[in-house]
């Protein structure tokens, strides 16, 4: 208990001391939002990264599709690698990086106004983005109750209040320049941790030929008549595995959090190495956390009672006291990276994007910086006491909380930004039906789920597929809504598209004549 207590204590104590460090660059809007834009190669991938995966990814995704699918999930991470983190870099991180230079905008909403000529896309989206944020803030902390609970016996509003406190405090004080800092420092314990993790528990199950072996002679007749099958290449669903990996590998494309990384970017340098580092960061920690779930059945875990969010505790309720120490530290670090990720762009959002725009047009950088602080304090507040209120009704896993508002944010943002990016013909009218098809259906997912008013068709029951079901479809609605309405203002989408076009001098190297 000493040594876990002293880990804890040198861990937070080293966050607090970097979010001070970190105080000098968070004296303006851009310096506090976006780190002045000047943001290297390294901490751009682990911020990435480290918003990318939390206490969702490692306690409850990992361990209910790991128990759905077995050693199949493991596909799960590799999507995210490849679709989530190399994909999104490759198409996004370029072209973000110019446009949203070009039109001087720090948030998701400010582009879609600057880029659409629309103040009701900025007005609407900023209240999607804050809304809807605000689930996958609460479900952040409750991957922490069963583990903080079985490592230290400590009550779950102590875990939530201090860890809202401690990721309050750097963020409220550095910006954006302290998370990105400390999102590397959480990063490595990361990728450290996920490694001794899956070592310790695999070699306590006999090594990976024992352990696969015994979860070859699983059998669940309720899933699959088929032997072995949660050890089998697909697993007993393909169907859901796809929807999963769509939802959580596609939905960083249209995630603000997400995006938001890729504004901050320095330069070329940063765009090469930041798609390698994240995609090797994502392959390592997503794959490791999916690989660790898919064993979740060789624990005598009793879903019905304890829920799905129980797997991975007790995968990990017999690693000796300073490997625990260590897990501890690990589900923190993934936790607050992305915590701290989510309020900067939840308090953002709402200062520039509508207390700005509709309330203070006038307000001072000085005044919009104390306002976001103002709202990154609301913020956490609010979404700790849905977590603890969430956590004694047992709403929800941790899995549908996310699913919910992942699925209402990029199923309404994703084509919208995407097509922003790279078609000249997108229209706002067409913006507006996205907007209003991810949030529509996710809304009504939730309504059907809750109160049972009425049903979703059985493939769309799942808040996780009706996610998927969401992206894709506003990236197929989009571009025929625009065709059949009227052609945006050429003169101003041809100024801001000038930007990709711009001549620029690179060393031979770089480029041959």
């Amino acid at each position: 208990m000493v040594i876990k207590v002293i880990m804890l204590v040198v861990f937070f104590g080293i966050m607090i001391g970097v979010g001070f460090y970190a105080r000098k660059q968070a004296t303006d809007v851009n310096g506090f939002v976006l780190g002045g834009r000047s943001v290297g190669p390294w901490l751009t991938a682990f911020a990435y990264g480290t918003s990318y995966f939390s206490a969702v990814i490692f306690i409850g995704y990992a361990g209910q599709f790991g128990w759905k699918y077995g050693i199949a999930s493991t596909w799960i991470g590799i999507g995210n690698a490849i679709l989530g983190s190399l994909l999104a870099w490759v198409v996004l991180g370029r072209r973000t990086r110019l446009i949203t230079q070009k039109l001087d905008s720090r948030t998701m909403p400010e582009f879609f106004e600057r880029r659409y000529n629309s103040k009701s896309m900025k007005i609407i989206s900023s209240w999607i983005i804050f809304i809807f944020l605000i689930p996958y803030t609460a479900s952040l902390y409750n991957g922490l109750s069963r583990l903080f609970g079985m490592a230290f016996d400590i009550d779950y509003k102590i875990c939530v209040v201090a860890m809202a406190v401690l990721t309050g405090i750097y963020v409220i004080v550095g910006g954006y320049m302290a998370t990105a800092i400390n999102d590397f420092i959480q990063g490595l314990i990361m990728l450290v941790g996920i490694v001794a993790v899956i070592y310790a528990v695999l070699n306590e199950r006999g090594g990976l030929t024992g352990a696969l072996d015994k979860l070859a002679r699983v059998n669940d007749p309720a899933v699959s008549d088929t032997p072995g099958v949660f050890a089998s290449f697909l697993g007993p669903d393909i169907f859901n595995l796809v929807c999963v990996v769509i939802l959580t590998s596609l939905g960083t494309w249209g995630l603000p959090q997400m995006i938001q990384k890729f504004y901050a970017i320095k330069d070329e340098k940063s765009i090469k190495t930041g798609t390698i580092v994240s995609t090797l960061f994502a392959t390592i920690v997503a794959g490791g956390c999916y690989f660790l779930g898919g064993f979740g059945r060789l624990t005598e875990t009793d879903v019905a009672t304890e829920g799905f969010d129980a797997i991975i505790p007790h995968l990990l309720e017999n690693l000796p006291e300073v490997l625990m120490g260590l897990v501890v530290i690990l589900v923190l670090s993934a936790s607050m990276s992305t915590l701290s990720s989510l309020v900067l762009t939840s308090s953002s959002t709402l200062t520039i994007d509508f207390i700005k725009a509709s309330i203070a047009p006038k307000m001072s950088e000085k005044k919009q910086v104390l306002t976001m602080r103002i709202m990154l304090v609301v913020f956490i507040a609010l979404s700790a006491v849905i977590a603890v209120i969430q956590y004694s009704s047992k709403v929800a896993f941790i899995a549908q909380l996310m699913g919910i508002s992942w699925g209402a944010i990029a199923g309404a943002c994703l084509a919208p930004f995407l097509y922003g990016l790279y078609w000249k013909r997108t229209t706002v009218a067409a913006c507006l039906v996205s907007f209003i098809w991810g949030v529509g259906i996710m809304t009504l997912n939730f309504i059907s789920n809750t109160w049972q008013l009425f049903s979703f068709p059985q493939a769309l029951q799942s808040p996780v597929n009706c996610g998927a079901a969401a992206m894709i479809g506003g990236l197929i609605l989009v571009p025929i809504v625009s065709l059949i309405t009227k052609k945006p203002d050429q003169e101003h989408v041809e100024e801001i598209f000038s930007c990709y076009e711009a001549t620029v001098t690179v060393p031979q190297k770089e480029a041959l004549d």
